[in-house]
């Protein structure tokens, strides 16, 4: 196992009684489908060594030949991995990414995606989600056939109306947009948030209109599971007002400390369809969870939109309906197509 490193450091010691084995296997054989011979990198950081250890161990046990990546913390979500952690990443067959901070929308993962890599996403992984329901029981397969159905009405659908008990009232379009399917078991090409199976729609750039009322999480920036709803106030395609206690203050601050206008662009619309999911405050596992959508701020163009901003993160709220021209393809955890 060849190793580059940006930082040599020690990751986190194993928690007494956490086997993360099985997870590591399901993820490798399950998820990545990782096959004999192929070239296989993780990129990790100093804080996740644990995690890409042992998946690592895995993908060895498939007779894959592995690249261990270790790169120095990231200042935020969305910062460029080093060139050629990035190089090595172009020239993958199969990625995971257990890093404390996302480097999925970046310009390195998009090209590795670009050239024909699968990728397992790995952002903020816990002995909890390594050992979850969510990764351990869930059919992928199963849910294949929904994710695809529901990534099809998006794919032909124009106009998207987004409601919920809570007050959500949010218009936008979709026309010419082409979803992402996530099933987590990922073809040459696609992302793969494991265990958060979901499909995700990028509104067309400046369409969305109207309110947002967040009442589940915002898994990211340590801010996890909502204490009050979060309100968002939107008019051409950006947020303006975000309101809702400490929380979504704390939020909206941090977005304005970039005095960059895209940090607040309604980038995604993004559907849980994990069955075995629960909101938890970690992103890989909330943004999986039945019953709930998240709509993502700030950068698109990973998703497949113009956008490139500082940051991206994802909003949740519970008992969404949506209606594609008109037509329900989502009631709460029944989706209806």
């Amino acid at each position: 196992m060849s190793s580059l490193r940006g930082t040599v450091a020690e990751g986190g010691r194993a928690e007494a009684g956490v086997d993360l084995a099985p997870g590591a296997r399901r993820l490798v054989h399950v998820n990545g489908r990782v096959q004999p011979g192929e070239p296989v990198v993780i990129v990790t950081d100093p804080t996740m060594r644990r995690y890409a250890d042992a998946v690592a161990r895995a993908a060895r046990e498939a007779d894959a030949a592995v690249t261990v990546c270790v790169i120095p913390m990231r200042d935020q979500d969305g910062q460029e991995p080093p060139p050629p952690v990035a190089r090595a990443m172009a020239e993958a067959a199969v990625i995971f990414s257990p890093v404390r901070i996302s480097i999925t929308h970046t310009r390195a993962m998009r090209a590795a995606l670009d050239a024909g890599a699968r990728v397992c996403m790995m952002t903020a992984y816990t002995d909890a989600i390594m050992t979850s329901p969510a990764l351990l029981e869930t059919d992928f397969e199963a849910q294949a056939g929904l994710c695809r159905r529901l990534g099809a009405a998006f794919t032909e659908g124009e106009s998207v109306r987004l409601t919920s008990p809570r007050g959500t009232d949010l218009r936008f379009g979709i026309e010419g947009r082409v979803a992402n399917v996530l099933t987590n078991i990922p073809a040459p090409g696609e992302l793969a948030p494991v265990p958060d199976i979901e499909v995700n729609v990028v509104p067309v750039t400046g369409s969305a209109e109207g309110t947002l009322i967040a009442d589940a999480s915002v898994p990211y920036l340590g801010i996890g599971v909502l204490e009050e709803p979060m309100v968002c106030r939107v008019r051409g395609g950006y947020i303006t007002e975000m309101i809702g206690g400490a929380q979504a203050d704390f939020l909206r601050e941090h977005l304005e400390s970039f005095g960059d206008r895209y940090c607040f662009n309604v980038a995604e619309l993004g559907v849980g369809l994990n069955p075995n999911a629960r909101l938890t405050g970690e992103m890989l596992e909330d943004e999986g969870v039945m019953g709930t959508i998240h709509v993502g701020i700030g950068t698109s163009h990973t998703l497949g939109g113009e956008i490139v901003a500082p940051t991206h993160y994802d909003l949740l709220m519970w008992e969404p309906t949506i209606a594609v021209d008109g037509r329900v393809v989502q009631r709460g955890r029944e989706v209806l197509v």
